[in-house]
């Protein structure tokens, strides 16, 4: 067998200048009992802790590469919940950034996430239209609530009535949902466009919706009872009220919004005091609740003044109670950009934190004291700006030296630095960036704009020293001469420039130093816009790409034409020449990359290469391997002496713009529409192309279910699991099948003799260890859904072994029996019809009654016991508490003293 050649596998080293994405929302986090310092955001498929006090990103959250929709953290703060645009639900801890669990909850993105009181459950609504209670605590789905005809866009948990759930959806419905009943009792249908936000205030008293017009519905909430109890009495329920409702919810008026627009967002504070809305305008609008004892003293005020007397007055407040009493605007923000998403945090000293994020990828803290009764003036404090371009990076650059990185967009270029991922400089262009190019030493770099105009940036200072109108159009393109002493340019005024590099005498007269300048030599006139430009490096031909779909080769040093290059069908929009000037690549709208040689201009290959308009190739320096990227958002690495792709990278989750390989070939460096730019390395391991392309169809057939997609039981046509069918799932059920099979191997031979391999590879010496360790293997929120794969005879088997289990194994008594409770609801006919399974069924249920008593009583007295601990420690801490308290308060009187002592002497008697 002949060698095959191999190749060095390109991983990724991180991805920045994202500070915050504009789809998900933004959220407060306590880190380190630091309340109101951290928040954190969505950065592409990537999730960001920010310290906002220096500004330093203090934490990452990483999952598989897809977009974040949603941020909710726990009521604790130990927990982060993220939603993704495939419908999971991530469970990460705070403390140690790894993921706790995994919900497959929805068919489609993520909407809406929020946890109850204690932190237990966590309801999720998706664009599918459902919501998906999750169990926190046992890691696995509790119910699927179907009813919305649209997608949800906001849903949470009720705080006085247990177990009831809010959802708001665009089929401009608002249901109340009980969990246990999994039904709607519910629904608000008073409006008439989209419900685009809900919130519930003050514990539950307050229900404010927001629409697509500029008011805030406001309904009031009030309690039949004080508890929730089944069925009330027709006759104790007002008319047209509904029978199974704890509550009664009806119309108290609106909030009539200062902005424009429809209301994009509801926030509130975790208490539910600070209600806060923004629309499509440039403002968060802020209203506060009042408690009952405020909004009795602002009636009894307000009745004052009307000249009536006490009695009247209390009577009143009983009665005529209304919005305005219970409802204060407070001070209007304006923002710098029109708002996304942003996230309130009331103090203890009343002070309150608004965190924002803007869609020009900035993230404002600003701070509001409630203290102040009238017109208190917002103040800013913090801002995350710098860290990351306003907008989309179109170009990118690497220095000579590999150390350093020059990304252009819409106002501005950026240096960064290629080690620590950080902004060395960032300079404004005043125009729209359309390509960069390093000039040789580093400290300079040409800068070309839409508007024709070629800059020279110091790199030290960080300013722009010279502007030249080299174009009269848009400077598509800056190439470096192979001599290094001048560069090329191409633009839309159908010109190709070529310029020298001068140094000119600076504007401080003779004695001052020296600056960098182009000086203009020469001009190819051309038929066409020019979209690119190459030079071969032994400085012979200049290759141009045109709009007219060729690409058109002349001499470098007569400008005579060489070859002409045809055979794309659309504009050719990149390329680039090989080290030996031996193969040139071009890259087309098209979606194709053709192979060309310099010699004759004969085309060796045309590969179809991406799914989209192809936006950049380039050789890695002294081979004939090359880099493309293209508007499907891939990054590729291709071999053009064989033509064969050598490997696919995680790439874009929009479309990628541009990219740059560093002049060592070590690093490669891409921009796209997610405005990350993504950084790779070389590594020393070694690839095979028969291993990638095996690993990349296996990555193909795990993204089609072998199963289908839906999860279906004969003669249960309505089966609505609060899961999805995954990959895991699959897995799962067939690890169970090949588990019961061993078993069954193993025991037909007398359980004699060599373990089979896989029960060795468990580490299981017995059957029932290896039947547990599989299921307990088995992902929580995917057991149900693999328990669902299995088939009758295999549903049987397992039913036949868990008398043993329930009886040998009692520290597995939870799983036993939520695989028994599933099995036995979902196949309950054909086991009820099976005569053979009836002796079994017997035996569970004796075994499992047995086990979960003990259990209980063995859960009952670790509970009691530990209350038992808790009390003498609250003793003993009491004691201590009580003495550190005596030693403060004693310390603070001697400051007082001291305080007042200095001030004395200072006193000056004026007679």
């Amino acid at each position: 067998m002949g060698l095959t050649k191999q190749y060095l596998a390109y991983k990724p080293v991180s991805s920045f200048n994202i500070i915050a994405s504009a789809r998900a929302n933004i959220s407060f986090v306590t880190i380190s009992n630091a309340v109101g310092r951290y928040v954190v955001v969505a950065a592409a498929e990537k999730v960001l802790v920010w310290d906002l006090r220096v500004g330093e990103k203090v934490a990452e959250f990483i999952r598989d590469k897809q977009e974040v929709t949603f941020l909710r953290t726990s009521p604790d703060h130990k927990h982060l919940a993220v939603g993704y645009s495939d419908g999971v639900v991530e469970l990460f801890s705070v403390e140690t950034k790894q993921s706790v669990c995994s919900f497959a909850s929805h068919r489609s993105a993520v909407s809406g996430l929020n946890f109850d009181l204690l932190g237990l459950k966590l309801v999720s609504g998706g664009l599918d239209n459902d919501l998906v209670v999750s169990d926190v605590v046992a890691q696995s789905g509790k119910c699927r609530l179907t009813g919305h005809t649209a997608p949800i866009t906001q849903c949470c948990f009720m705080q006085r009535f247990q177990d009831v759930v809010v959802s708001s959806s665009k089929d401009t419905q608002i249901k109340f949902w009980n969990i246990e009943t999994q039904c709607c009792f519910k629904t608000i249908v008073d409006h008439r466009t989209e419900v685009w936000g809900i919130a519930l205030m003050r514990n539950d008293d307050f229900l404010v919706c927001a629409t697509a017009d500029t008011q805030l519905s406001v309904y009031k909430i009030t309690s039949t009872m004080d508890a929730i109890l089944p069925i009330v009495a027709a006759s104790e329920q007002s008319e047209g009220e509904s029978t199974v409702s704890p509550f009664r919810c009806t119309p108290a008026g609106s909030i009539q919004r200062a902005g424009h627009g429809r209301t994009i967002n509801l926030v509130t504070d975790s208490n539910g005091q600070v209600l806060g809305c923004h629309g499509t305008d440039k403002k968060i609008e802020l209203f506060y609740f009042c408690s009952q004892e405020e909004s009795m003293n602002k009636l009894t005020k307000r009745m004052k003044k009307l000249n009536t007397s006490k009695v009247s007055a209390e009577e009143a407040a009983i009665r005529q109670l209304s919005l305005t009493d219970e409802i204060k605007r407070l001070t209007t923000i304006p923002t710098p950009e029109k708002v996304k998403s942003f996230d309130l945090l009331l103090g203890s000293r009343n002070e309150l934190r608004i965190c924002c994020t803007f869609l020009k990828n900035l993230v404002q803290l600003f701070s509001l004291d409630l203290n102040v009764k009238k017109d208190a003036e917002p103040e800013t404090l913090y801002a995350l700006q710098k860290q990351g371009h306003p907008s989309e990076a179109r170009t990118v650059a690497f220095s000579s030296d590999s150390l350093a990185i020059a990304s252009g967009s819409a106002e501005s270029l950026k240096l960064w630095s290629r080690a620590s991922q950080t902004v060395l400089r960032t300079v404004e262009t005043g125009g729209y960036v359309v390509s960069t190019c390093f000039v040789p030493g580093d400290r300079h770099v040409l800068v070309g704009l839409k508007t024709g105009q070629l800059l020279v940036v110091d790199v030290v200072p960080g300013e722009v020293i010279e502007c030249i109108e080299a174009h009269e159009k848009e400077l598509w393109s800056i190439v470096l001469t192979p001599d290094k002493h001048g560069c090329v340019s191409g633009g839309g005024d159908t010109t190709v420039k070529f310029w020298s590099f001068e140094l000119i005498v600076g504007s401080g007269g003779q004695d001052a130093a020296k600056v960098l300048s182009l000086l203009h030599k020469n001009t190819l006139k051309l038929e066409e816009t020019v979209l690119s430009v190459r030079i071969s490096q032994n400085g012979k031909y200049i290759a141009v790409a045109l709009l007219d779909t060729t690409v058109k080769i002349f001499f470098m040093d007569s400008l005579k034409f060489y070859l002409s290059l045809y055979g794309h069908k659309l504009p050719v929009v990149t390329m680039d020449i090989s080290y030996d000037s031996t193969l040139i690549i071009t890259g087309s709208a098209d979606r194709t990359i053709k192979i060309w040689g310099m010699d004759f201009g004969d085309c060796h290959r045309s590969l179809l290469a991406h799914d989209n308009t192809v936006t950049a190739v380039q050789f890695i320096p002294n081979t004939h391997m090359f880099f493309s990227c293209a508007k499907d958002g891939k990054l590729k690495q291709w071999d053009a002496d064989s033509f064969q792709k050598i490997i696919t990278l995680p790439g874009h989750l929009g479309e990628a713009h541009a990219l740059a390989i560093s002049p060592n070939g070590k690093y490669v460096v891409s921009c796209g529409s997610d405005r990350t730019l993504r950084l790779f390395h070389r590594t020393e391991e070694p690839l095979v192309l028969q291993d990638v392309q095996e690993e990349e169809r296996e990555e193909l057939e795990n993204a089609t279910l072998a199963t289908g997609e839906e999860s279906t039981v004969p003669g249960l046509p309505g089966l609505r699991l609060p899961s999805k069918k995954t990959i895991g799932s699959e897995k799962g059920a067939e690890n169970i099948l090949e588990c019961l099979e061993v078993c069954k191997q193993y025991e037909e031979e007398g359980g004699k003799g060599p373990l089979p391999p896989l029960m060795f590879a468990y580490s299981a010496t017995n059957t029932d260890d290896f039947l547990l360790t599989v299921l307990s293997r088995v992902r929580a929120s995917d057991l149900e859904e693999s328990l669902l794969l299995l088939p009758f005879n295999a549903v049987c088997e397992l039913l036949e072994r868990v008398p043993k289990l329930a009886t040998e194994r009692k520290d597995h008594t939870e799983l036993i029996c939520k695989v028994v409770l599933f099995l036995f609801r979902v196949h309950q006919k054909p086991i009820v019809n099976n005569q053979v399974l009836l002796p079994v069924i017997q035996k569970i249920v004796q075994t499992m009654q047995t086990a979960l008593g003990e259990l209980r009583d063995m859960v009952g007295t670790n509970f009691h016991a530990a209350q038992m601990l808790q009390r003498e420690l609250e003793e003993n801490d009491g004691c201590v508490l009580f003495r550190d308290a005596t030693k403060q308060r004693i310390q603070r009187d001697r400051r007082r003293k001291r305080r007042e002592a200095s001030k004395r002497k200072f006193l000056q008697i004026v007679k």
